[in-house]
């Protein structure tokens, strides 16, 4: 059985375990969830993902161009979920309403050479619109954001949304998950063990060395020497570099990051649906240290973030790996809610 239908496999045990635990004749809850960017190099095959998952009723795709096309070719596959396409600012309001969750990947990919920084004034513009829109009418969602650079696009989005006096911090999130999926991968690899019973929690921000993989909490337990260690750590901050520069000049890590949105939106349907214990690690608002933002581990439910979780026990080289991120992640998003009060 491939990897894919495995994946599918367990998405429709989550509907029968969601059934047993006394939806009544109802398999789950009636979902809404708008993809923003849906025509993109994410957005297509998160579409794709999201189509494939059974806890999504009315899945709604939207973007600037090509949408009604995906739009037709994902509503032929034989799930649960009713598609719609709607294209261009005329037709946001209608995709956005009535959301549960809105997944948001829109905006330009980086280049070779191109920083998460380059990506800014760009990315920051659409990202404020869409926000803007977001906050008029489907102020309630829980917000996944994918657009880069993530350590800013975060608290410009929290910044519209208090401007709006819609603003939940429980309901804004930076989805990280492509720095735990590549952290459990490269681990794995060197630890010689089966990538699917391996955890390593993620925490600080989504790029270069804001992203601080823990592996010193990773499981299963492996000794492995320091040098390793640091060689996995730097590529899990450069895992995106690497992907651009195999594509040369042809495109950034797509696939990898709609699975890992996939996975991310997924756990949140789990929570407003009232799975218990489902915990995640994601870029929010946070006061496990200092900084407005930080990813950690969070505790997912009916209202998004139920509890944002401690950073644990830390070794030396993460501790020094921690300080020394929190001038540059402390830049980006003061850089963010600046862009969005200007």
């Amino acid at each position: 059985m491939s990897s894919l239908f495995r994946s599918v496999k367990t998405l429709k045990n989550s509907s029968s375990h969601l059934l047993r635990r006394g939806y009544g004749s109802e398999a789950v809850p009636e979902r809404k969830v708008a993809v923003l960017g849906a025509a993109g190099g994410i957005g297509q095959p998160l579409a794709l993902l999201m189509k494939l998952n059974p806890l999504v009723s009315n899945l709604a795709l939207y973007d600037i161009a090509n949408t009604p096309g995906v739009a037709a070719d994902v509503s032929h596959i034989n799930t649960r979920s009713e598609v719609k396409g709607y294209m261009g600012d005329a037709e946001l309001g209608k995709a956005l309403e009535g959301s549960d969750v809105v997944i948001i990947p829109a905006g330009v990919p980086r280049k070779p050479g191109m920083t998460r920084d380059d990506l800014f004034n760009i990315n920051a513009g659409i990202v404020k619109g869409l926000c803007e829109a977001i906050a008029k009418y489907c102020p309630n969602a829980l917000v996944n954001m994918i657009s880069n650079p993530v350590n800013s696009t975060v608290p410009i989005a929290s910044e519209v949304f208090k401007k709006a006096g819609t603003y939940d911090p429980k309901r804004l999130f930076g989805v990280t998950t492509l720095d735990v999926v590549r952290a459990k991968t490269f681990y794995a690899g060197k630890a010689k063990v089966p990538v699917a019973g391996v955890n390593v929690p993620v925490v600080g921000g989504h790029a270069g060395i804001t992203i601080l993989p823990l592996f010193s909490q990773a499981t299963p337990k492996a000794n492995l020497p320091d040098e390793e260690i640091q060689a996995l750590t730097k590529r899990t901050q450069d895992g995106g570099t690497e992907v651009v520069e195999a594509k040369a000049g042809k495109g950034s890590a797509t696939l990898s990051m709609a699975y890992a949105g996939a996975i991310f939106a997924d756990a949140c349907l789990k929570g407003l649906n009232g799975v218990p214990d489902v915990v995640e690690c994601t870029f929010v608002q946070s006061n496990v240290t200092e900084l407005p933002f930080f990813a950690s581990k969070v505790r997912l439910g009916k209202n998004g973030v139920e509890e944002v979780l401690g950073l644990g026990a830390l070794s030396d080289y993460e501790k020094e790996g921690l300080e020394k991120l929190k001038p540059e992640l402390l830049a980006s998003i003061e850089k963010g809610i600046k862009f969005a009060n200007q």
